[in-house]
């Protein structure tokens, strides 16, 4: 591919990262942006007969090409950023933002694609463009497109605000994360942590030419602290530090969430709905909001008497441990002692047997004995930092499904958690060809410690092979429509690619192909596989009762909250003559008496009462960093972990049945599953697979067993 002035305006498969630089973002941004109104402007004003192919077909050829260009800008600002990148992005962030929010409120634009809908090659569409064309349609009014003018101007500035409100967040999240540091000179402090975090510790004092250990708030950091320090005010120390990230300080959170809501709340009602979940979930498996809180509240009761056994077990075991009381930073500590008392297991003991590389590698054979499908390792050099990987991906006909990059390790210049993301989106295409998808996946686990590689907890191993799961639906789908194919799903769909694949690291068979210690080479052993699969429901219902309660506060701040707060109606238009302006108006954000940060701390407490023990863990929830709702995408939809765990821990059964290595069982979720995106309703695919429809205890089954007091 010949090398041009801009690597964001080159094409091609292998995207440059290597070249982008922070002076490429704007012009690249503002030129393909121009190109695109261009080539939708040529769509609607076209004089032939609406078609398939010159208007259906070419409209998404050119949002294709948009959604794929960007792609390598958003990508570095979550793995790379720095502040020339970020500035850059949020100079042509209000163009990006208003190029998407108008293309559904163009006029002549949707008049052309409403006049397709009434032709008669439309009325006699079948199989994937017959929905493509309902589903577009749909889009089209869910996205404002019957609005009257006004309201189209007022929906679009909703947009933009929220676009700026949430980058902000997200910034805020990860500067507030980078910039502490515990700097501790007494070893006696560190008691009880493993030697492994401890070596990194005193390595990340080194660079800074200091003496002592360096605690941070990335996450293998803090969750050695948390898990093994016996000293009980270090645990507190750090809990306090990382809960109370943008409470307050120089990274704020706290004003930028009443006004995400009430942005939210106000578009939901000038598209015609009661609140934001009813817009949100109008197209998900859950269909309303009402019917995903009453899906949170059955889980709940039904969770109840597990979370109760489990928190007296969690108070007497810190009782025997010489612990006054059981606070909110002792948790992990006492479950991970209750743990290794009860079942002489835990992370450290498994560490040596999950070396990262050999994990991916017992991965990819697990996918290629049960889908058929061969991942292969390649070297390029067009990536964004030396850990990254590469990798090819073909189906057991030889086709080339696609390629994807991985990346797992902290950096201060890298958001936290793990994730997926897709790059570009192939499929079949019209000369019998398959154009290849291209993805990526994400984590942050222990990096490599001297001469030991990468280790990881049987956790964080469950986090490869869901972030894995997503990356699957993605590459595999054979969807010849882009927006119908991989991700492009009901969102409470979604996660059953993902949940479904942890599945497999509880299993023998499979982890004999990937649990072996790093140094010996020796299988994990019997007694420990039996008793890290025994210890597998081990506080069960209190994590269970955990993820419900995420989703029922995601749900309460969106149905009871939001439509209490002032609407922020008056947020100006953006300088016309400053396509790049900041928009102060919206970033400064205006204040809502009654609703400042210490009332929505005070509403988040009082809803998570229920599921707390008492008060003061009531207060320990991560609002101001809850990136998932405000940056991440799971804004009224943190209910689907939950409700896909129900589906996957149902769809797991048939491997059970038929063996989880079965080649036959596998092809049949590839073939009704994995690849079959949007092209079909979730319910059918899912009875095309299990010949029924769900079973909505297998979650409680898997997850949590007999009722308390059954045997």
């Amino acid at each position: 591919m010949r090398e041009t002035a801009n690597p964001l305006l080159e094409g091609g498969y292998r995207i440059p990262f290597h070249r982008i630089r922070a002076e490429h973002v704007e012009p690249g941004v503002r030129a393909l942006l121009s190109r695109a109104q261009e080539a939708l402007d040529a769509l609607s004003g076209r004089e032939t007969p609406p078609t398939w192919e010159n208007t259906l077909g070419r409209l998404e050829e050119i949002t294709q090409e948009v959604s794929e260009a960007l792609v390598p800008v958003s990508h570095l600002l979550s793995v790379s950023e720095t502040p020339e990148l970020r500035e850059a992005y949020n100079q042509v962030l209000p163009d990006i933002t208003a190029f998407w929010s108008r293309l559904p409120l163009n006029q002549a634009l949707w008049e052309r694609v409403q006049s397709y809908a009434e032709t008669r090659e439309a009325e006699e569409l079948t199989g994937i463009r017959a929905r493509h064309l309902e589903k577009t349609l749909k889009e089209f009014r869910r996205a404002g497109a019957d609005l009257p003018p006004g309201d189209k101007a007022r929906l679009e500035r909703i947009r933009l605000a929220l676009a700026r409100l949430s980058r902000r967040f997200s910034e805020n999240v990860l500067d507030a994360t980078a910039a502490y540091e515990l700097h501790v000179q007494d070893e006696d402090r560190l008691e009880g942590i493993p030697p492994g975090p401890r070596r990194r510790f005193r390595e990340a004092a080194r660079q800074q030419e200091r003496d002592g250990w360096i605690l941070t708030l990335d996450f293998p950091s803090y969750e050695a602290v948390m898990k093994y320090a016996t000293d009980r005010s270090l645990r507190e120390e750090l809990h306090r530090a990382y809960l109370g990230r943008c409470r307050g300080d120089d990274h704020d959170n706290l004003p930028l969430i009443p006004a995400i809501l009430s942005l939210r709340q106000e578009m939901a009602e000038l598209l015609g709905h009661r609140n934001f979940p009813d817009y949100r979930l109008e197209d998900a498996m859950v269909t309303s909001g009402d019917r995903a809180t009453a899906f949170e509240e059955d889980l709940k009761g039904r969770t109840r008497p597990y979370w109760e056994g489990d928190l007296e077990e969690l108070r007497e075991h810190a009782a025997r441990l010489g612990l006054e009381g059981l606070r909110p930073w002792d948790v992990s500590f006492v479950a991970e002692s209750l743990r290794r008392e009860r079942f002489r297991i835990d992370d450290e003991v498994l560490r040596p047997y999950f070396p990262l590389d050999q994990v991916l590698e017992g991965l990819f054979e697990t996918v290629h004995r049960v889908f058929g499908i061969t991942v292969t390792p390649r070297e390029i050099e067009e990536v964004w930092h030396s850990d990254v990987g590469y990798y090819e991906l073909r189906d057991e006909d030889g086709t080339w499904l696609g390629s994807f990059y991985t990346d797992w390790f902290p950096r201060k210049e890298k958001r936290e958690g793990a994730w997926m993301n897709d790059f570009l989106t192939g499929g079949p295409e019209p000369d019998g060809g398959f154009r290849p998808h291209l993805g990526f996946i994400a984590g942050n686990f222990s990096p490599p410690d001297g001469n030991d590689p990468s280790l990881l907890s049987h956790r964080e191993v469950r986090t490869v092979f869901h972030e894995f799961g997503h990356l699957l639906h993605h590459l595999t789908s054979r969807v010849p429509v882009p927006a119908r194919a991989g991700l492009n799903v009901a969102w409470d769909w979604v996660e059953l690619p993902s949940q479904i694949m942890e599945n497999w690291t509880w299993e023998e068979e499979a982890l004999e192909l990937f649990g072996r210690h790093h140094e010996t080479g020796d299988v994990l052993p019997s007694d420990l596989l039996e008793r890290l699969q025994a210890a597998r429901r081990f506080m069960g219902g209190w994590h269970q009762m955990r993820q419900i309660a995420f989703g029922t506060l995601d749900l309460a701040l969106h149905t009871d909250l939001a439509p209490q707060l002032p609407a922020l109606s008056r947020f100006p238009e953006p300088d016309a003559t400053d396509p790049g302006d900041e928009g102060s108006e919206v970033l400064k954000v205006p204040e809502m008496p009654g609703f400042g940060g210490q009332e929505i701390l005070a509403f988040a407490r009082k809803r998570m009462e229920p599921f707390s023990p008492d008060p003061e863990f009531a207060e320990s929830h991560p609002l101001s960093t809850f990136s998932h709702l405000f940056s991440g995408g799971y804004a009224a939809g943190y209910y689907s972990y939950l409700w896909s765990e129900v589906l996957d821990a149902d769809a797991f059964t048939r491997f059970q049945e038929e063996g989880i290595l079965n080649r036959e069982t596998g092809r049949a979720y590839v073939e009704a599953i994995l690849s079959r995106g949007d092209s079909a309703e979730p319910e059918e695919l899912f009875r095309e697979f299990m010949g029924r429809d769900p079973d909505p205890e297998a979650l409680m089954k898997r997850n949590l067993g007999p009722p308390p007091g059954e045997p």
